[in-house]
């Protein structure tokens, strides 16, 4: 299908955490979601709509501490705008949907390896549009985003980005998109692990879990996510208590990723705190269940060849992947170069992205190196952004994804009524009404997704911008 951006308009919600969630720097209270309508006009003249969504996350795209939570959000709009001006301004005939993306992404793009903030937060604005105009696309010709993807409805190349690809056959991925996929519990670094550490005065008291083995108890998990501080002593202290925990509640098997988000200097440091981490009772419940280590090194130096030596010690204990460092096509192949052997999937860096990442890992893996992509989270919210994430991890079969929005944010009511009521009536394997409130559906530890294969990109509700404030009327409030 041919196609051409006609307008884009962006909305914004506000929503207040319930709980307060630290990765890295900083510890989140609350944050924008930015809600994305575009129109989209056909090469017969037919016009179309599509949404995506995305959480306006401080401090993550862009960690300097000389910018403030308002200097990111201001940052982040930009990025759409701007990227949303290159694909309306495109005097070219109407393009394929990859086309379109690609033609526009890569023009005046910032080095990553030599300015990767500003190139994760350009990508950005890309991503929202790119996912916006995917969505209408399948919505116009009645295909869910797996038979888009097995049909070619997007004019996929991925040899043009990477020529090694051009033999790869992405339709593949279309064929057969899981209706399942298991929760990845993030355990944020302020986290109480037990109900006895939640003080009675700090009590949220909302129905939903407030501590960890809460919500092991409620939601059947097995598979989680453990953030990193990036200091042995306390990181090491943090294990062990979870281990702790684990062996009480989690008695089968554990399947464990850990974030350092950008906190180490060099991966020998991690080495080290497994080292000790196996010298203690309880340790080995850790290591024993680890898939891999996220982004230990700051992403300015992730690729530094210097600083990556260690990387083979990490292997010892898991395969490293990267994360913030992914900032361009071109991140993968570079951390490739050092000796990672895997690279996040975020619905915030891209589709087409995700999916040449893909190809790469079908293509270069080799026995003795298998190459892999690990299903992360930017905190997403139901409905667009959570649903269209999953779809994405749906297509590319991987089998548990790290959820954390619904843990930190109260179910879906964020959203106008009436859009709650539709997710309700579309996407009941998805949620359900609990405790007062619409949230996710987690039974076993796991999310029933068959209802995201429908037509559109994920999600088959009503979305109602009307119930949302126009990016124009809105302006930053401390909090």
């Amino acid at each position: 299908m041919k196609t051409r951006l006609v307008e884009a308009d962006l909305f914004v919600t506000d929503c207040t955490t319930r709980l307060p969630f630290r990765f890295g720097v900083t510890t989140m209270t609350w944050a924008p979601l930015a809600t994305l309508r575009v129109e989209v006009e056909d090469d017969q003249g037919g016009r179309h709509i599509g949404h995506s969504s995305d959480l306006l996350v401080p401090k993550w795209f862009d960690k300097s501490p000389d910018k403030t939570f308002a200097d990111n959000i201001h940052d982040l709009v930009q990025s759409f705008r701007s990227a949303a001006a290159a694909l309306e301004n495109d005097a070219s005939p109407h393009r394929s949907v990859f086309d379109l993306w690609w033609s526009a992404y890569r023009v005046d793009a910032p080095d990553g390896a030599s300015d990767p903030s500003a190139a994760l937060v350009r990508g950005f604005g890309f991503a929202l549009v790119e996912r916006a105009i995917i969505d209408a696309v399948c919505r116009a010709s009645r295909l869910s985003f797996a038979d888009a993807l097995r049909e070619d409805l997007f004019g996929f190349l991925p040899g043009q980005v990477w020529p090694e690809l051009d033999a790869w056959d992405h339709r593949v991925l279309g064929a057969s998109p899981r209706a399942r996929i298991a929760v990845r519990h993030t355990v944020g670094m302020v986290d109480p692990l037990t109900a006895s550490d939640v003080a009675d005065a700090d009590r949220v008291r909302d129905g939903l879990p407030e501590a960890l083995d809460e919500d092991i108890r409620r939601y059947g998990l097995d598979t989680f996510k453990i953030k990193l501080c990036g200091q042995h002593d306390a990181d090491l202290e943090r294990l062990l208590a979870l281990a702790a925990v684990f062996d009480e509640l989690v008695p089968g098997d554990l399947r464990i990723t850990v974030d350092a988000n950008e906190q180490f200097e060099d991966p020998i440091h991690v080495v080290r705190l497994f080292d000790s981490l196996a010298k203690h009772p309880g340790g080995e419940r850790i290591l024993g269940g680890l898939i891999c280590v996220e982004q230990p090194l700051p992403r300015a130096i992730s690729c530094d060849p210097a600083r990556t030596k260690a990387l083979t010690d990490l292997r010892a204990f898991a395969p490293c992947i990267i994360d913030e460092a992914d900032v361009d096509v071109g991140a993968f192949d570079r951390a490739l170069a050092c000796g990672y052997r895997g690279i996040s999937v975020k619905n915030c860096k891209g589709v087409f992205r995700a999916l040449v990442n893909r190809g790469l890992c079908e293509i270069r893996s080799t026995s003795d190196a298998p190459l892999f992509q690990s299903a992360e989270d930017l905190t997403n919210l139901p409905v667009v952004a959570v649903q269209q994430d999953l779809a994405t991890h749906a297509v590319l079969g991987l089998d548990h994804v790290e959820r954390n929005g619904h843990h930190y944010f109260r179910g879906l009511d964020h959203l106008p009524s009436s859009e709650r009521d539709s997710a309700l009536d579309a996407h009941g394997d998805l949620y359900e009404v609990r405790d007062g409130s619409a949230q996710l559906r987690i039974e076993g530890g796991v999310l029933a997704i068959g209802s995201l294969q429908t037509p559109g990109y994920g999600y088959a509700c009503t979305i109602d911008t009307d119930a949302r404030t126009p990016i124009d009327d809105w302006s930053f409030r401390e909090r």
